[in-house]
Order: structure tokens, then C-alpha cells, then sequence
């Protein structure tokens, strides 16, 4: 009988023993914390063995394979000592495409994966075609395994899902963009990073296809310094490209054996950044063997995902946005532009990742009237934009956040949730903060 261990039992790590567990391997899942009861509760009802509060070392070490969650680092003490052993550590992901017949669409970038993920099945679901979404969304890919399979699979991936891949093999990939993050995972080193995302494309064969945007300065270094087997397509908001897709500033041109463009106002995304997204997807889906019409047709049904630039209400002229999902410096870098017509009145603040606000001095000195700091140590942001913004206030309570923002505000004005930080000091994750920050926008409107 095959033998697997699994360390963490969240989705993924449940995912990956459900479907080990169908597939009749001998699995124990082990979690450093505690397991929440309805997982729990599932994993007794197969018959698969776990612990919790601690990992031992020694049963864990006994498993000729362990499936590692992404949120692990390479540095903690238990994966040290997998890899010292030569332990085959993987990611559910990976071994969950040894189950899979279906053809992978694997979308990476710093910013924009998830609506990149989701108007990509979008496009394909509502073209006909027989597609799955996992990845970072939904549930699991080894759970939905469990059940069906699909011709297509869509796969939000982050870097930390891409370093436990072996022989996983997109046969579309996309890379959106590399900005610096999550560098306290790459020894704080850029190149460990860029390496790290462009590693998705490295089991690609010449017929694959690798969609990316051509005006990112990060991902061309990392193509110069690995050759790259499948089709390239490029995307462009500068100019124009031989095979690809790129913006005018009023259409979107798809360049290649066959063209067409559609206009921007058709578009129900908006923002140059999303015009990126917008276009790898629908690359992708043509690539895939979408038809233009449907591909566009599709567009125009496409709802965005939750806490990404989602707008809240409309309280006495002044528009609340949650872009909860904002939690880095480059997402927030473009939620600012998007609303840069208005004064926005900007709610920041949260776990720093080493943050450079650089980026943002020239949009925030040009729109943003106001800053609320909402988190527990602020004074990065209050040192950043102090001498830069007039009005500033601080606060570790959301609804005191949206007061303050709303007595500020006036008609005519945003107010614009888009942290540029990881929530984890005041909240469970971006979603709660996302979450907390809509019920009080919605208590003020109720009061209103």
C-alpha cells in the first residue's frame, strides 16, 4: 500500500487526504495547531489517522512522501528535516494532477490572480466548455477530484504552490506580473522570487503556451535567464504586438492569425490593470479553443470576486470601497489609480511585509485627501505619507475607521479600504477584514 503524510489540515491538506484516501493510500495528516471540528469530523468519518497541536517528528519522517501546505515555510523545523532525509515533499496540487485527465490553465502573478482565475473559467463555462476552478479558490482540486474530473482545469497558483511542483504541466500558463512580495519566504532576495513564479512554466514543452505581460521588468529578467520551450504570447499596454493581445487606451486588440478588438466600455472591469487581466484571459480561453464571439459575449456577464476594488455603498454622494484583497503595495497601487478622478479618503494599515510605499507617493500626493491607519503598529505608514497627506488618523477598530472616514468625507469623495498589509494583526485574514469593514458600512447606512 502507498504511504503519504500530510503536514496542515487546511483545505488543501483536507483536500489531499480525501482524495489519498479514495485513491487507497495510508494517510496521516498532521497540524501543528488544532483542527477545526467539521474537518475534523470528516476526516473520522474516513478512517484517516491524525494528530494535532504538534507534529511527530518521527512518524512524519517514517512516510516516503509528505504533500506540505503552501502556507509552511521551507524554514520551519519539520520541513528541514524531511529534506535532509530526501523526503519527496510536494504540494497538493501536484499530486493532484497525477489524478487528473483534464487540461490545466495555471495562472501566477503577485496581483490579479484571482480575477484573472475566475473570468478565465467564466469565459470557458460560459462558452460550453467542461472546466473546473481550483487552485486558490474554492474548494480544493484534490477534494473536487474525489467526485469528478474535468476536460479543463482553471488554477489560480502562488509561488508557494509553484516551489512543491515536480511534473505538474500547465498546458496554458499565465504570468501576470512579479512585484516584490511574500521575500521573507526567498531569503529576502527578488531573484529567489522571480525564479520561484517563473518555475511554473518549467515542465512546459513547445506545445504549451506561456501568456505574460510584456512590460513587466521582472518577468523579462527571469526570461532571459531560463529558456523557455512553450509559445509565447504577449501582452501589451505600450504597444502593439505581433502575437498577443494589447490596449490602446480605448480598445483591447487580439493580434495573431485572426484579430479583433472590443471596446473598453463593454468591459465591465475597469482600470488599466484589469485591462492586463482581462486580456491574458481572454488569450487564454482562445488559445484554448473558445470562440472569439463567446469570448466576448461572456465578458460581459462577469462579476469580479469579493474585497477586489468591490464597491460597498453610496452614502449621502460618497462611494465606500472594499479592496480588502489589497494587501500589498502594488495591488493598493492600483486601486488608488483607479479612483484617482475623486478625492479619496485611503484606510491602510495592517502586518507590514516590508513594505516600500515609494510606489505610491506620486498617485497618493495626487488624490488621497485623507489617511486612516487601522492597525496595530502604524508608524511605517504615519512616516511614509505624514509629511504628505494633511489629515491623518489612526485607529484599531474598523467601524471607528469608517466613522472617521465618513465624517470627512464629502460629496463627491471615495472612501477607499485598500490596506497595502496582511490583516493577520486585528484579523483573521482579508476576507474578515473585508467583511467587518462592509457591516459597518452597512450599519451607517442603515442609520442614515
Amino acid at each position: 500500500m502507498k504511504r503519504i503524510a500530510i503536514l496542515g489540515a487546511g483545505e488543501s491538506g483536507i483536500g489531499a487526504a480525501l482524495l489519498a484516501n479514495a485513491k487507497g493510500y495510508e494517510v496521516f495528516v498532521s497540524e501543528f495547531s488544532q483542527i477545526g471540528e467539521e474537518r475534523k469530523a470528516l476526516l473520522e468519518t474516513k478512517d484517516i489517522a491524525f494528530e494535532e497541536g504538534g507534529h511527530s517528528a518521527e512518524k512524519i519522517l517514517s512516510f516516503p512522501e509528505v504533500i506540505k501546505s503552501p502556507g509552511i515555510p521551507y524554514a520551519a523545523p519539520m520541513i528541514k528535516q524531511l529534506m535532509a532525509k530526501g523526503i519527496s515533499l510536494i504540494d497538493e496540487l501536484e499530486f493532484a494532477s497525477r489524478f487528473s485527465k483534464g487540461r490545466i490553465i495555471a495562472i501566477t502573478g503577485t496581483n490579479g490572480k484571482t480575477t484573472t482565475t475566475l473570468l478565465t473559467y467564466h469565459l470557458m463555462k460560459e462558452a460550453g466548455m467542461d472546466v473546473g476552478l481550483a487552485g486558490n479558490v474554492g474548494d480544493s482540486w484534490a477534494r473536487q477530484l474525489v467526485d469528478e474530473d474535468h476536460e479543463w482545469w482553471v488554477l489560480e497558483v502562488s509561488s508557494f504552490q509553484i516551489d512543491g511542483f515536480k511534473a505538474l504541466k500547465p498546458e496554458i500558463a499565465i504570468i501576470l506580473n512579479i512585484t516584490p512580495d511574500h521575500l521573507d519566504r526567498y531569503e529576502y532576495r527578488l531573484e529567489n522570487y522571480i525564479h520561484s513564479k517563473l518555475s511554473l512554466v518549467k515542465n512546459m514543452d513547445e506545445n504549451g503556451h506561456l501568456i505574460y505581460f510584456k512590460e513587466d521588468q521582472f518577468i523579462w529578467k527571469g526570461l532571459k535567464e531560463l529558456s523557455i520551450k512553450p509559445n509565447k504570447h504577449q501582452i501589451s499596454i505600450a504597444q502593439k504586438v505581433e502575437y498577443g493581445a494589447y490596449f490602446d487606451g480605448s480598445h483591447i486588440h487580439l493580434a495573431g492569425e485572426k484579430s479583433t478588438s472590443l471596446e473598453v466600455d463593454s468591459i465591465p472591469l475597469k482600470g488599466q490593470h484589469n485591462m492586463i487581466n482581462v486580456m491574458c484571459a481572454l488569450q487564454a480561453v482562445i488559445t484554448a479553443g473558445v470562440d472569439e464571439a463567446k469570448a466576448k459575449s461572456g465578458l460581459a456577464t462577469f462579476r469580479n470576486a469579493a474585497h477586489r476594488m468591490e464597491k460597498v455603498a453610496e452614502l449621502n454622494g460618497v462611494e465606500f470601497i472594499n479592496d480588502s484583497k489589497g494587501t500589498n503595495v502594488n495591488a493598493t497601487y492600483y486601486a488608488l489609480s483607479a479612483y484617482q478622478a475623486k478625492p479619496i479618503i485611503w484606510i491602510a494599515g495592517g502586518v507590514d511585509k516590508g513594505n516600500d510605499y515609494a510606489e505610491l507617493m506620486e498617485v497618493v500626493k495626487g488624490s488621497v485627501k485623507a489617511l486612516i491607519c487601522l492597525g496595530k503598529d502604524n508608524e511605517k505608514l504615519k512616516q511614509a505619507f505624514g509629511n504628505v497627506i494633511n489629515h491623518v488618523e489612526e485607529t484599531q477598530d474598523i467601524r471607528q475607521a469608517v466613522q472617521m472616514a465618513h465624517g470627512i468625507a464629502q460629496t463627491g469623495d471615495v472612501v477607499l479600504l485598500s490596506p497595502a498589509c496582511s490583516s493577520f494583526d486585528l484579523f483573521k485574514n482579508y476576507m474578515d477584514r473585508g467583511e467587518q469593514f462592509i457591516k459597518a458600512v452597512k450599519e451607517k447606512e442603515t442609520v442614515k
